[in-house]
């Protein structure tokens, strides 16, 4: 009887365990229990994950031996991966160590990080691929894996780059999953910068979205084809018109504004020459009527007729005398070009490095029931100067004072979010068309009161990088900002918002520990002997009282 009983309940276990790995196959579950829930995916990427329907690689060189506090991106790398897996099992991925194929991995373009690792008070170098590469129906994106952003630290830029890790992946699978869907118009025909200045830019946007040229000088002859042309695209970049713009003009784009295309505006309103003053050390600035001030003023933001300095600013390279036969310069502070900090509360400014800007004017944001977000404003100690002005390259022999400059808080660009009305709903409309609108449906724009924000410098005749400066090699994030900018215009899906995601990381404290260390060897050396002694005389103690009678 107890035999069978034996057989029945073995029976009975062997079914449950069955069971319950039938019903765990079927019904999975992850549950992240972090107080951040740093594991939880979002909505956005959830999405993006869903629309894989082949196999994916994805292969993450972070394999092999790393500084410990780099160890982190390693663990929180594996688990994001783990749980896009969970979600999806197309995705396959695997970490390589890179020390095999470093010539291989650099030609690819995975540039390596050196890294300053401090341990037992010492100081050394370090070098590693914070690199993953997807692989998707014949498509490949790289995803950097440690932010560049400039940092204080390297435990900050630990933190930025965890931070990062969702929207870093989300990204890259968004651009193999959905290739170039959104055309992207880039505006001509009242003097915008050349496609030269726009060559950084262009390129990455270019990476992601379909770029055309649109002359709006077309309006003129067919008002209502060029209209219709227009509003075929997604969103319209306006890069530093010179020339003023016909009603005709401004009535094209305030319609495609109206039937939903983003715009992302680049204005300077005052004109300063920078050539005139590295030729002859003096320049004018002086207003630049575009006839485009009651358009933005209709839909909520005005640009001042001023120029802006600040006191934390970036350089301007002048001669500075000669050495033999050769001429000397130096980088001198140079308040005209602002470099603002952004702000990491918003999604499009999160996590980027200091902006560039070149004589920015201010902006003033007006009371029209649409949303604004500041995105660019200046230090504390910064002050407008009005229009128009002489400058002179000696102004850089001046010392600046904080009484001075205590104007701060000026704005230099700002995001439109709302139902913005038609610059022309009150005013006669200079063409007749089908697609007139008086509103639009919840739509976006974003100003930015410099036309140089988004221009990179050209030396003898070729394109440089809008990411750094020059001569200072300093990052800049000028590229980032009109990249997250038009991510933001046009992200349906929302996953730029990932961008501002906060979490708490734990880091050690280095100098207490290095300071302790001794202490805690110690301690981990003789605690466990204590104990099992301890437990040697309780276990013999125990025994002998129980077997002696």
């Amino acid at each position: 009887m107890k035999k069978n009983t034996s057989i029945l309940n073995i029976f009975l276990v062997l079914a449950g365990i069955i069971v319950l790995n039938f019903l765990g196959n079927k019904f999975y579950k992850r549950f992240d229990l972090t107080q951040d829930h740093r594991y939880t995916l979002s909505d956005e990427t959830v999405n993006i994950v869903d629309q894989i329907t082949d196999p994916m690689s994805i292969k993450v060189y972070l394999e092999g031996d790393f500084p410990a506090e780099f160890n982190r991106i390693q663990t929180e790398t594996r688990q994001h991966l783990e749980e896009l897996q969970a979600l999806n099992n197309n995705i396959n991925f695997r970490f390589i160590n890179p020390k095999t194929k470093t010539k291989e991995l650099i030609k690819a373009g995975l540039q390596p990080s050196r890294l300053s690792v401090q341990e037992d008070g010492q100081v050394s170098q370090a070098v590693i691929f914070p690199w993953a590469v997807i692989n998707y129906k014949g498509k490949t994106e790289k995803v950097s894996l440690l932010s560049d952003a400039v940092a204080a630290s390297q435990e900050e830029q630990l933190q930025n780059s965890i931070e990062n890790l969702e929207y870093a992946f989300s990204n890259g699978l968004q651009k193999v999953i959905s290739g170039k869907n959104k055309k992207i118009a880039v505006i001509r025909g009242n003097g915008e910068l050349k496609d030269i200045y726009l060559f950084s830019a262009l390129k990455k946007l270019g990476e992601y979205y379909r770029l055309a040229e649109f002359t709006l000088d077309s309006v003129n002859k067919s008002p209502q084809k060029t209209l219709k042309e227009l509003t075929g695209y997604d969103m319209a970049i306006i890069a530093k018109p010179t020339e003023r713009f016909t009603d005709e003009e401004k009535f094209t784009l305030d319609q495609f504004i109206t039937n939903g295309g983003k715009t992302l505006w680049m204005i300077d309103k005052v004109y300063a020459d920078i050539d005139s003053l590295m030729t002859t050390g003096k320049m004018l600035a002086f207003n630049r009527d575009l006839n485009l001030t009651d358009q933005l003023f209709r839909y909520g933001v005005r640009i001042n007729y001023n120029i802006t300095k600040d006191l934390y600013c970036s350089t301007i390279r002048l001669a500075s005398g000669n050495t033999g036969n050769q001429t000397q310069f130096k980088d001198f502070p140079w308040l005209y070009y602002p470099l603002i900090i952004p702000s990491n509360s918003n999604p499009i400014t999160a996590h980027i490095d200091p902006v560039r800007l070149r004589f920015p004017s201010t902006m003033d944001t007006l009371s029209n029931g649409i949303k604004k977000t500041i995105l660019l404003k200046s230090s504390p100690y910064a002050r407008p100067i009005g229009t128009p002005v002489e400058v002179s390259l000696e102004e850089v022999s001046q010392k600046p004072t904080k009484k001075y400059l205590n104007k701060g808080d000026q704005i230099f660009s700002v995001l439109l979010e709302g139902e913005f009305t038609s610059a022309f709903a009150d005013r006669i409309q200079p063409f007749k068309s089908e697609l007139v609108k008086k509103k639009s449906p919840v739509n976006k724009m974003i100003v930015i009161s410099d036309g140089d924000v988004i221009a990179n410098e050209v030396f003898r005749g070729e394109p440089l990088e809008l990411e750094k400066d020059t001569w200072t090699h300093l990052p800049y994030g000028n590229l980032d900002l009109i990249m997250n900018s038009a991510q933001y215009l046009m992200d349906d899906s929302g996953i730029l918002n990932l961008r501002a995601k906060k979490l708490k990381i734990r880091f050690l404290d280095k100098e207490k520990a290095y300071e302790e260390r001794q202490f805690w060897q110690m301690l981990n050396l003789i605690l466990p002997v204590l104990i099992l002694i301890l437990s040697g005389f309780i276990f013999n103690y125990l025994r002998k009282r129980k077997y002696t009678s």
